[in-house]
């Protein structure tokens, strides 16, 4: 089982919670549970963050069954819940193809 299987049987079990800010956050950008679990499923982890200083996380691109992409920021596996830190729908902006940050933006 990879490091992305782990997050996503972890929040497909529902061993997960959301930080204050996600909760905020989804509620802003009006993102709902069930697209944060539709984009788990069609996912990859796109950034580390092995030293974060809240504890080791990561970004993952996800999308959901209308094509929605959104980025989901979790904990690492290891904790007894996976906590996801952040959510939102990436700026085309800001990204190439939603999975590296754009230089100078």
């Amino acid at each position: 089982m990879t490091f992305l299987d782990e997050i996503c049987t972890k929040i497909r079990n529902g061993q997960f919670e959301l930080s204050e800010h996600a909760v905020e956050q989804s509620s802003l950008r009006h993102i709902s549970l069930s697209e944060v679990l539709e984009a788990i499923e069609d996912s990859e982890i796109i950034e580390d963050y092995p030293n974060d200083k809240y504890g080791p996380s990561c970004l993952i691109l996800g999308f959901t069954r209308l094509e929605r992409p959104l980025h989901i920021q979790c904990s690492y596996p290891s904790r007894p819940l996976v906590k996801i830190i952040t959510l939102y729908e990436p700026d085309p902006l800001r990204w190439i193809n939603f999975k590296t940050r754009k230089k100078n933006v």
